[in-house]
């Protein structure tokens, strides 16, 4: 999200007066140049670089420049331009719950206008299919420290920063907001997803009678136990991911929370280094990424496409250093402590998506670090260096099986734990399907490929098992299909992604080109979308409107993820694709392709290669 990971950075930088010893002033004035750079033409910011005006992204963003110096009518009437697009379309007080919550903490916003966040939920059993130990992890891991925080009512010093914002952001005088009856307001350029009839009714409930008991006594001291337990949890997370987190939102939250309990603990005092572990210096400006990186999974996949192009003397250095990174990343043990008090999957034999510092090790990313290990282990030791021991392969093996759902899906970093319907109670109106940690094409992909790989080496180790694995997982990718022949893809933009991780799964899984009517129908889907230059392009409104009729945008990376999905099914189509395989090298080394981000470069190149790859393997078919 564009510049939110920033804003509540700078938020708590601001109230915990710690601004000036994380942030230089280089660091600042980076920051308010990508913030700048990325402002909409009528004055707003957007959820993200390419989307229109939010609310939210405005507000936040305009927050943030006023935090780090800027006056109202500073950057040359930029500061200005912002604040008019606010209070043109309704003031502060039509931002989302997301931006409610950190303006309070801030002090521009009072709590009242908040809908609870109860801390008491955790102390609820388990047994409850909506207890926040089932939500998905990122989403519990972001309820956590909120709920914490919250629970304390916190409020940074009101300096005159603050006070004049409360002027600067709202129609009304701050004094006169009705604060109850904003608690439900959004503004319609943010309602992504709407609140539903239930969920407007629990948090009324929650708001007239369960926090008025809460805040006085006895309710206070239940209220003190469940402080206590949540904050044991957001210290289990920081210990468990060296002060990294699971992403940058818990982590900025998690480092509130502890300075909260206390200023000067050690707690907090560890969570200032990894800031930077976020920070990345563009040609745009300092933005703050959402992940510490992508590290593993760059480097995956880089090593196989090295591999599919068949470069290995070329790069043996390079495979040998990919290798040692990758072998150095899995991990060795699960979390200490009882997994199922702190909520947490098992860990030993798995990758994660990042660093193995952050922790937490993901189905996709365990998937490709295991399936890399195994081509790296086909090369001489010479060239890559000693192959992954063989139990760690087979901890590998078990900690991907352990992902699969009943219904053969893979999830992220969790099985499934509850149902569809907690969207029901979906507390923001910018994100949709955030509830439980649903199974992906991708995910489950990315384990049939590699539980294939794996048994053709060990045909020995849990054969029936990994069988059984493949089986359901394919048959999960076919139920999962959309009648266009296409698949969602979740991690990227969008079908064309989608349906190439569908396209893959299928084919490791031993499905052909004559046998599976789901992979003609994805060829069929795949054929009809291609533009008159060759290539293929999508909009990312097709991934927000769930529509694959978006695909508008040329997107020259998507020219390279489309090609290895229809190579290897017949030679007429292998041919034909050749065709344009080749025009890919020259896509890639024209233009602005060549300043894109690292991670793109990255997978462009693999699914370059591994185009040219698939053609030769699925040829006979």
């Amino acid at each position: 999200m564009m510049g939110t990971g920033l804003a509540i950075m700078i938020i708590t930088l601001y109230v915990t007066e710690a601004m000036s010893a994380v942030l230089s002033s280089e660091h600042q004035k980076e920051i308010r140049r990508y913030l700048y750079n990325h402002q909409n033409e009528d004055g707003g910011w957007g959820l993200h670089i390419e989307g229109p005006s939010t609310m939210f992204g405005s507000v936040l963003n305009y927050v943030s420049l006023r935090l780090l110096g800027e006056s109202p009518s500073g950057g040359d009437g930029a500061m200005e331009k912002g604040r008019n697009w606010i209070l043109g379309h309704g003031g502060a007080t039509l931002t989302t719950s997301w931006g409610k919550f950190w303006l309070s903490v801030l002090g521009v916003f009072h709590w009242s206008g908040n809908n609870p966040v109860p801390p008491e939920v955790w102390l609820l059993p388990y047994c409850l299919p909506f207890h926040p130990g089932r939500l998905w992890s990122h989403c519990r891991l972001v309820h956590l420290p909120m709920s914490y925080i919250y629970g304390k009512r916190f409020v940074g010093p009101i300096t005159q920063v603050v006070l004049d914002l409360r002027k600067e952001l709202f129609r009304d005088a701050y004094d006169e907001i009705n604060w109850d009856k904003v608690r439900n307001q959004c503004a319609k350029e943010d309602l992504y997803c709407p609140h539903s009839f239930v969920q407007d009714i629990l948090w009324a409930a929650l708001h007239k009678f369960v926090e008025p008991v809460m805040l006085d006594w006895p309710g206070s001291k239940l209220r003190k136990k469940a402080l206590d337990i949540v904050m044991q949890h957001i210290h289990y997370e920081d210990e468990n991911t060296r002060y990294i987190c699971i992403g940058s939102v818990n982590k900025v939250l998690n480092m509130l929370a502890c300075w909260i309990e206390d200023p000067n603990s050690e707690a907090f005092k560890l969570h200032i280094p990894r800031v930077y572990d976020y920070l990345w210096l563009a040609e745009d400006g300092m933005k703050m990424q959402g992940y510490n990186g992508s590290q593993l999974w760059d480097t995956a996949f880089t090593v196989q496409a090295i591999l599919a192009a068949d470069l290995i003397e070329e790069f043996g250095p390079t495979l040998k250093l990919a290798h040692d990174y990758i072998k150095n990343s899995q991990f060795l043990d699960d979390c200490p402590g009882d997994l199922n008090y702190w909520y947490r999957h098992i860990s030993r034999g798995g990758w994660p998506f990042s660093t193995v510092d952050q922790g937490w090790p993901a189905s996709d990313c365990t998937a490709e670090g295991l399936k890399t290990s195994l081509l790296l282990s086909k090369i001489s030791p010479e060239i890559a260096g000693k192959p992954v021991e063989t139990n760690r392969l087979y901890d590998a093996v078990n900690c991907l099986m352990s992902y699969m759902n009943d219904d053969g899906g893979f999830a992220t970093y969790e099985l499934t734990r509850s149902y569809a319907w907690l969207e029901l109670i979906n507390p923001s109106e910018t994100f949709e399907d955030i509830m439980i940690d649903y199974p992906h094409v991708e995910c489950t992909s990315s384990a049939i490929q590699a539980l294939a790989s794996f048994r053709k080496l060990y045909p020995g180790h849990h054969r029936k098992k990994v069988d059984n694995c493949i089986i359901k997982a394919a048959n999960f990718i076919e139920s999962a299909q959309r009648s266009d022949g296409s698949w969602y893809g979740s991690w990227a933009v969008c079908f064309t992604y989608g349906t190439w991780f569908g396209v893959k799964g299928l084919t490791a899984a031993g499905w052909t080109f004559r046998n599976s009517p789901a992979i003609r129908k994805a060829c069929d889907f795949l054929l009809s979308k291609q533009l008159p230059c060759g290539g293929w392009g999508e909009s990312y409104l097709s991934s927000q409107n769930q529509d694959s009729e978006d695909q508008l945008k040329r997107r020259r990376q998507q020219q390279r993820i489309l090609v290895p999905s229809m190579l290897g099914y017949s030679r007429l189509k292998i041919n034909f694709f050749l065709k344009h395989a080749g025009q890919l090298r020259i896509i890639s080394l024209g233009g602005k392709q060549a300043q894109r981000t690292h991670t793109k470069r990255t997978q462009s190149c693999m699914c370059a290669h591994q185009s040219i790859h698939s053609a030769h393997h699925y040829r006979r078919d």
